[in-house]
């Protein structure tokens, strides 16, 4: 079976990777090649830095590598903080700093005017072929207060209003089939055929 590996050291997405990818890759993470290089997230979108690390990657080791870059985009803040959402509040990447600061900056805003999305970018990068990216997107609107304690980021402020509760509110599988991690896989497994042939 082909190897594949992820760019991550997570070992929450790379169970997910593997229960997408079980019949179709074998899955290493970091964790499994540590040679592979740390890549800088140099870029001013998602799939620039997802880019940037899955070919810093693939050149490396020689294989096929998936990287992603994911965050939150609120509409009000002109789509902030985007790929700066991790260290929103500052390079310690402070979850509880990140969320103050979020609400901070939507203070008064009504419910209507607090949407927001959160974006997984995946970059699939092979030796010597064209980097592919796949995203997917997961809408709701920013909470008044933080809810739920399961999850972690900007999931106890993402609400989604069509489930009337909180990212945070959900169960770890519930949270897997609603991601927006999730939504970009099913969409790199449309084209999965499509960026490896069979034969190649």
């Amino acid at each position: 079976m082909r190897q594949v590996l992820i760019a991550t050291n997570n070992e929450g997405k790379a169970a997910e990777f593997r229960e997408m990818l079980q019949d179709r890759a074998e899955v290493l993470t970091l964790k499994d090649v540590p040679a592979a290089p740390e890549a800088e997230e140099t870029g001013a979108t998602f799939q620039e830095n997802a880019a940037i690390k899955a070919e810093a990657a693939a050149q490396a080791l020689n294989m096929p590598v998936i990287a992603d870059d994911s965050g939150l985009e609120v509409d009000a803040l002109d789509g902030a903080p985007g790929v700066y959402s991790a260290r929103f509040a500052g390079p310690q990447k402070d979850d509880r700093a990140n969320n103050d600061l979020l609400l901070e900056k939507l203070q008064g805003l009504p419910q209507k005017e607090r949407t927001a999305r959160f974006v997984c970018v995946l970059a699939v990068a092979r030796p010597e072929k064209e980097t592919l990216t796949v995203k997917g997107t997961i809408e709701g609107v920013i909470a008044m207060e933080p809810q739920g304690t399961n999850g972690f980021g900007y999931d106890p402020l993402m609400y989604l209003p069509e489930l009337g509760c909180t990212m945070a509110e959900l169960s770890s599988v519930e949270k897997n089939a609603q991601s927006h991690r999730h939504e970009a896989l099913k969409q790199l497994l449309h084209v999965w055929n499509e960026i490896f042939q069979e034969g190649e």
